[in-house]
């Protein structure tokens, strides 16, 4: 093997005599636009980050690699997330050329086992090294995006029955009816609720450390004797706490960090006993999915979620699922089935007023303004995907207006209304209409700075950078890429 990037000695000469170069890796490169000093700096600067501060690459070790070199971790996947945020997609170490072999299932980060103390001791790991680290998600030289059969495999465990084990309650938990009271579980609950509104007003970058310091919190608890009714709420309120923290991270662009707290998340969601919660969980890793461009692997994961809380989802949850099975089939360029799944979408919504037991907090966000916003969003993709189709983008318009009037009217969900005059802005674009489309990505970057989610920001960015290519000539483009530069500068950093 070659140098860790910094002081490191080149590998055994037997291996290096039969060294290639490496055409995965340099296809990369050369579409990323960097040079090989500035691919160096980000290497560096991220292993300070991770604090690998031995590692210290330069031109010429970026050379070698080019040439066919196998850097030690945590270089590769380091090259690994640098690579997918400049593309937006998953680049994987093997994508790079940087491994040969395929990593063992434990080590991919989201093949656990599904156990309920193991599963409590991960989220306190993973969450107590969140907090000690909070810098761009990378959390050690383990920790990577899974994308295909590496991450859908291990997720098609949940459907499996656990097996029935016997649960005792602690004889001193019983005589002292456990540490917890009703009241004290009943404000961990409304608590994350607060967290949640917080989000929908504030995005993922305000309050992300806070929730996961309360996820840690209730990881705790879960080490202690609880009785069992006990123990399985606090679970649910860990699966809502990780998703939420998977949420937040996902919001702030933080993508593996976001993808190891949604597995966790469905695996303490499975130890609550609590299908629809799991089933929303993989929602979220869906949408995850489409942002990076896998619609294929978001199809899998909705229909994971769709068949495993077919008999117990209220009409709001699997309204949510059908319309983000509609997103999946648009960015996969199926027409035919993204419409039914919309028509699905709005036809079950239209059962959720008179569904008898109240929803749970995590999905009454999937309100009217969300449904006509998801459904104006998957036609908007099925426009992009087809050639910047009028067609699709006239199916948008009427939809995504509905939803930006709704939103408008509503404050709490502001980074919502935000990403749908994002979206109105698109489909003006893709009808050719640069005035209407300027407006609203102006009134979207007020909002954003009030948002802190760098997924606004950087759709705002995409937004114009759309319109300059298409429409640079014109005095409101002009004037909004001006604006742009000063309101929404790129110097944010995650937290």
């Amino acid at each position: 093997m070659g140098g860790n990037g910094g002081s490191g000695t080149s590998a055994a000469s037997g291996a290096q005599a039969d060294k290639r170069p490496n055409e995965l890796l340099t296809s990369w490169f050369v579409r990323s636009g960097w040079s090989k000093g500035e691919l160096a700096r980000q290497v560096n600067r991220r292993a300070r980050q991770l604090g690998a501060n031995h590692i210290s690459t330069d031109t010429s070790r970026v050379r070698r690699w080019l040439d066919g070199e196998n850097p030690r971790e945590p270089i590769p996947r380091i090259l690994s997330e640098l690579f997918s945020e400049r593309f937006g997609c998953v680049v994987s170490v093997e994508d790079l050329g940087l491994r040969a072999a395929r990593q063992s299932p434990s080590a991919s980060g989201v093949d656990l086992p599904w156990t309920g103390p193991q599963t409590v001791a991960l989220l306190s790991e993973f969450s107590r090294s969140d907090l000690m680290l909070a810098r761009r998600g990378f959390l050690g030289t383990s920790l990577a995006l899974s994308a295909g059969p590496s991450l859908i495999e291990p997720m098609q465990r949940w459907l499996v029955p656990a097996p029935q084990a016997l649960h005792h309650e602690p004889e001193s938990a019983s005589r002292r009816g456990g540490r917890l009271s009703r009241p004290e579980l009943d404000l961990l609950e409304s608590t994350t609720v607060m967290f949640r509104q917080w989000d929908a007003q504030c995005g993922g970058g305000l309050r992300r450390k806070a929730v996961v310091g309360q996820l840690h919190e209730v990881t705790d608890l879960l080490q202690e004797p609880q009785p069992e009714t006990t123990t399985r709420k606090l679970f649910k309120v860990a699966a809502e706490l990780a998703e939420l923290a998977g949420w937040m991270s996902y919001d702030v662009g933080l993508q593996p960090t976001a993808q190891k707290y949604f597995v966790l998340a469905l695996h303490a969601a499975k130890e609550a006993g609590d299908k629809p919660l799991g089933s929303y969980v993989l929602s979220s890793m869906s949408r995850q999915m489409i942002h990076l461009g896998r619609p294929e692997d978001a199809l899998e994961l909705i229909h994971l979620a769709q068949y495993g809380s077919r008999d117990c989802a209220s009409p709001r949850t699997q309204s949510m699922l059908y319309a983000m099975e509609a997103r999946a089939y648009a960015n996969m360029g199926q027409p035919g089935k993204c419409k039914r799944a919309v028509r699905m979408a709005e036809d079950t919504f239209a059962d959720a007023d008179e569904w008898d037991d109240p929803d749970p907090d995590w999905i009454r966000f999937f309100s009217e303004a969300e449904l006509y916003g998801e459904n104006s969003h998957s036609f908007r993709d099925l426009a992009y995907v087809a050639g910047r189709s009028p067609t699709y983008a006239s199916l948008a318009e009427p939809l995504m207006q509905r939803g930006v009037e709704l939103f408008s009217k509503d404050g709490e969900h502001q980074r919502s209304y935000a990403l749908n005059l994002i979206g109105m802005a698109t489909v003006h674009l893709l009808q050719r209409e640069p005035e209407q489309s300027t407006v609203l990505a102006e009134q979207a970057m007020y909002i954003a700075k009030k948002v802190r989610s760098e997924r606004v920001n950087t759709r705002i960015r995409k937004t114009v950078d759309t319109a300059v290519r298409d429409f640079g000539d014109l005095a409101e483009v002009v004037d909004l890429t001006d604006k742009l530069a000063i309101e929404l500068p790129e110097t944010a950093e995650a937290v």
